[in-house]
């Protein structure tokens, strides 16, 4: 794989990860696009460790907090989110990881485009927000669970499953940012386990430079992200996926 490469998968790693169009979605596109082969995941989990770290650079502060008192609320709040997103994901691992090959591609993100819409409806008419509860973390953990699927976007998903439930929805995307802190660093332990000299046939040099761009974008994606999202605009990202999901028919990638 080339530099040139490397940094255009990390940069829209980066951007499109808290941006509720689908990173892993885009990812696979382009590495169709670029004829790469050679383990996606692997790739696609260091890309994604790049803003993980993002995040754990964005919210240091609140994570430090919890480290210091972890049996505050939101900790047991980010478990339980967790526990479901790893059931669905081992009920559904084997067509999870087959998915990676594209074949759902425009599936995901039409799936995901519906969402948006509902999420921004749901939006338009709250009134009343609730604070976060276990219930709600339960559900936006099925629903990243689900998200695991390329194509369909973890952060759009997570936050529609915490809108739905009623709980207020800048709360909801702060909590979706961090529900991808456990979810990200299981999926790095679980590629390590299995590494071997074929996951590295991508060359050490491009993974790093994906890792950096991805870190950078991710953290100016951080805050695009909360600043849009108070305005609760979904539509334009709507269009923008069925427009997508059109080109990919139309010219068959």
């Amino acid at each position: 794989m080339s530099i040139f490469v490397a940094f255009l998968l990390g940069t829209v790693q980066g951007l499109t990860e808290f941006l509720p169009v689908s990173s892993s979605g885009h990812l696979v596109l382009l590495e169709r696009l670029f004829g790469i082969k050679t383990n996606l995941i692997f790739l696609n989990v260091i890309l994604h460790l790049g803003t993980l770290c993002a995040v754990i650079v964005f919210y240091r502060k609140r994570l430090w907090g919890y480290v210091k008192h972890p049996f505050q609320k939101d900790v047991g709040l980010l478990a339980i989110a967790t526990v479901p997103t790893l059931i669905v994901f081992l009920i559904f691992r084997s067509f999870i990881e087959s998915s990676f090959s594209g074949e759902y591609l425009v599936f995901g993100f039409l799936v995901t485009a519906i969402i948006l819409i509902a999420t921004n409806i749901v939006v338009s008419k709250q009134k009343n927000p609730l604070e976060l509860n276990y219930k709600t973390a339960i559900v936006m953990g099925v629903f990243q669970g689900f998200a695991t699927l390329p194509g369909i976007s973890r952060s759009g998903n997570t936050i529609a499953g915490g809108v739905v439930m009623g709980s207020d929805k800048d709360k909801v995307a702060d909590f979706s940012f961090l529900m991808s802190i456990p979810i990200i660093t299981g999926s790095l332990l679980l590629e390590i386990i299995k590494l071997n000299s074929q996951s590295l046939s991508i060359g050490v040099l491009p993974l790093i430079v994906g890792f950096i761009f991805s870190f950078i974008f991710g953290l100016v994606s951080i805050k695009f992200m909360l600043m849009l999202f108070k305005k609760a605009k979904f539509y334009w990202f709507s269009i923008y996926l069925v427009v997508l999901s059109v080109c990919i028919l139309v010219f068959n990638i």
